[in-house]
């Protein structure tokens, strides 16, 4: 991208990043490569940032910030700011004095500013985000405060406010700013639309006797016909099928079998059982009796028809053919297609009486006039919400840069960056890489690409019930004391204390000197595994023979003869378990193998020399792991931490050896401190380290003593060749004289 700022960038976890020093740095980000950016998009929640800021910047409301809106911001900010070098201060209040004047936007600005600080009378002639809160609140809470949206409480009238409560119940209510519920133009507008059609519906069924043929009565009639219309219908199938085959009379009215299954339990006319039944006993062409001999659990329904439809239209029947049932339901058609064209049904639980006695007042237009008048208020509020942004653009825009477009509060570890949520204190450590996380499962399926020693850990504040998920970077120390179900403190960036309990653990190399040791630390618990493995299952063995012997003694027949007495013989001798020698044997024979070709080794070595060959041993040994250990600490990462949290990092940001040291503090003495190294609870042990030590010493004495020596001894060559293992050269073997020749 072509650009004529002059960038300055610093280097910081392995990449190169920008400084923004000035005003000028943040008016050109819209020319800095966005290839440069660490950072393309963050979340607006999880953050230790205003959130209220982060909203004003997120410009689609998606809950991330991406570079474009950073970018609109600054360039708002900037050019209502006669200086842009006043962003470098992040000052929480905004002089009145700094806010350009001279665009028409600015002077709005500026006399909405002094607005605030009159209606709070104050004398200042700085601004703040509490002055702008403070007035919007006021604001807020006034019936009429701008936002188009009017409450019942607005009406002076009560005819006035009951409309808008009856608007609020048949469409819902909008809250206003102050979250009142109330109504806006277009609910207005929907609401008197459908009120219209539905007393239009109404009055063409009015104006059609066919349609209401019991006028105000039938409702009630339809409502009375549909609940039996389904039993009656099946009533009159059966009969006909009676008559068309006589056999199937029984199966239609129901075996007995059927009234024994139920007959035995306490019965209401109401039971499922009953109602299941025909409506009347079926019977070839047969008429539904209306009251007698009609199913009991059906009596009801069919008296509640009877009185409501079948006597306004058909007279006072004691029974009902099918061609009458047929002329009933006829007589309802013309209402079921007027009722299938319904109209304005969200207005239809105000009755038609209220429905027409709304349309006919001037509510409508009270209503308009109320919302009009609220509307007039829009710009005043709109400029004191601009004041609120600017100042907070004022104090945060800065700060989120230095987050955003690099890390440099991160890495300059001045202060820490918006994504670090507090300190956790654990086994002897402080960790200030802590982030907030919402689902641990899914963060660990990312972050475990970071290559660093993570703690997923729930923390609880038991008074208030607070709960939250942190993930806390390890990056310094060991991890040998660090396992599932360790508490610990985890202080949140306002200071507040919470109980931390580790849930999860990823492991990664935490720094070279754990991996100096890492070698002889398996060794020993390999050795321990198996050492315990072997007496378990020995253990085991005794176990069970002891209770085999205990069952064998209890379970003695009394009525067979005692075996007399055996004779004393010598208790055997207490059997060892042979595996757990022969793992033991084999064990150490290798290790003193190996010792023992070591130290040989050693012994021909010049005395100076013998300290740097046991250094290069152990060297030899823990190389390798450093070298591994060393491998991955390079390649920590921060990005899939932070991406596993939203975020869209731009760059590969490191935590090197050096750098992980200050995110992780090891516990130490404070300087000048006394120390008293006499423990009075010590374990009482021998000094076996001491005698180990000793011997090894009087050992590499010994050899180096006869290899010094040996040009004292008699046989020169040979014992010194005996001495150290080996045989001597045939060139060295002793000339042996030919024998004397007999005397004659």
């Amino acid at each position: 991208m072509n650009t004529n700022h002059i960038w300055k960038f610093f280097r910081a976890g392995g990449f190169d990043q920008v400084k923004l020093d000035t005003g000028t740095d943040l008016l050109a980000l819209d020319q800095l490569d966005q290839k440069l950016w660490v950072a393309l998009a963050c979340p607006t929640t999880g953050l230790e940032f205003d959130s209220t800021t982060l909203a004003l910047i997120d410009g689609d409301k998606d809950g991330r910030i991406r570079a474009p809106e950073l970018i609109a911001a600054v360039k708002w900010i900037s050019s209502l700011l006669k200086n842009p070098d006043d962003l470098l201060k992040s000052s929480p209040s905004l002089p009145l004095s700094s806010i350009n004047d001279a665009t028409p936007e600015g002077k709005q600005l500026l006399a909405s500013a002094c607005q605030i600080l009159s209606t709070l009378k104050k004398t200042a002639d700085a601004v703040s985000t509490e002055d702008a809160a403070r007035v919007a609140e006021k604001f807020e809470e006034t019936l009429f405060n701008g936002d188009g949206i009017v409450p019942a409480e607005s009406a002076a009238d009560e005819p006035t406010r009951s409309v808008i409560k009856d608007i609020i119940a048949c469409l819902g209510a909008e809250p206003d700013r102050s979250g009142k519920p109330g109504v806006r133009q277009a609910r207005v507008d929907q609401f008197f639309s459908e009120a219209r059609a539905y007393a239009d519906w109404w009055k063409k069924a009015e104006s059609d006797p066919a349609i209401l043929p019991l006028a105000d009565g039938t409702m009630v009639a339809v409502a009375a016909v549909k609940a039996v219309k389904a039993k009656v219908d099946d009533y009159f199938t059966r009969c006909r099928l009676a008559a068309f085959d006589p056999r199937a009379v029984g199966a239609l009215n129901r075996e007995e079998k059927e009234y024994l299954a139920f007959s035995a339990k306490d019965l209401t006319f109401a039971a499922a059982e009953i109602a299941a039944f025909p409506l009347a006993r079926v019977e070839a062409n047969r008429s539904l009796p209306l009251k007698d001999g009609a199913n009991p659990a059906w009596a009801g329904a069919l008296a509640a028809m009877c009185q409501t439809a079948v006597k306004p239209l058909l007279g006072d029947k004691s029974s009902l053919t099918e061609t009458e049932w047929s002329v009933l339901l006829a007589k309802f058609d013309p209402f079921e297609y007027w009722s299938a064209g319904k109209v304005g049904a969200s207005v239809e639980k105000l009755g038609l009486k209220r429905v027409r006695e709304i349309l006919s007042s001037p509510a409508r237009e009270k209503i308009a006039a109320l919302i009009a008048e609220d509307k007039k208020l829009e710009p005043e509020f709109t400029a004191i919400a601009s004041v609120e942004k600017l100042v907070r653009y004022h104090r945060d825009i800065y700060k989120l840069c230095n987050n955003f477009v690099s890390f440099r509060e991160f890495y300059g570890r001045k202060d820490k960056a918006i994504f670090q949520a507090g300190t956790l204190y654990l086994d002897q450590r402080s960790c200030d890489l802590c982030l907030i996380v919402e689902d641990t499962g899914r963060h660990a399926l990312m972050a475990g690409l970071a290559g660093t020693y993570l703690a997923y850990c729930d923390c609880v504040r038991k008074a208030t019930g607070e709960k939250l998920q942190i993930v806390a970077a390890f990056t310094a120390g060991d991890s040998d004391n660090l396992m599932v179900g360790r508490n610990g403190i985890f202080y949140d960036r306002k200071g507040r204390d919470w109980d931390a309990t580790i849930t999860r653990i990823i492991e990664n190399p935490i720094s070279i000197r754990q991996a100096f040791w890492a070698p002889y630390k398996k060794v020993v618990r390999m050795i321990e595994e198996q050492v315990t493995k072997r007496a378990a299952t020995a253990d085991a063995a005794a176990t069970k023979q002891l209770e085999q012997s205990a069952a064998a003694a209890v379970n003695v027949d009394p009525t067979k003869p005692v075996p007399p007495p055996a004779l004393p013989v010598t208790p055997p001798s207490t059997k060892i378990d042979t595996g757990t020698l022969a793992a033991i044997g084999l064990v150490l024979t290798t290790l003193l193998a190996a010792l023992g070709g070591i130290f040989a080794a050693i012994a021909n070595l010049p005395p100076w020399k013998m300290p740097l060959a046991i250094v290069g041993i152990l060297l030899a040994i823990s190389i390798p792991s450093m070298f591994l250990a060393w491998l991955k600490l390079r390649k920590r990462n921060l990005g899939p931490i932070l991406d596993a949290n939203g975020w869209a990092v731009n760059a590969k940001a490191k935590i090197n050896v050096p750098f992980g040291a200050t995110l992780t503090q090891v516990a130490a003495l404070p300087p000048g401190s006394q120390r008293d190294l006499v423990d009075p609870f010590a374990e009482k042990r021998r000094p076996w380290g001491l005698y180990i030590s000793l011997a090894l010493i009087l050992l590499l004495a010994l050899c180096w003593a006869v290899g010094k020596f040996d040009s004292y001894l008699p046989d020169k060559v040979t014992s010194s060749w005996v001495i150290r293992g080996k045989l001597p050269p045939a060139s060295a073997a002793p000339a042996v004289p030919a024998p004397a020749a007999p005397a004659k």
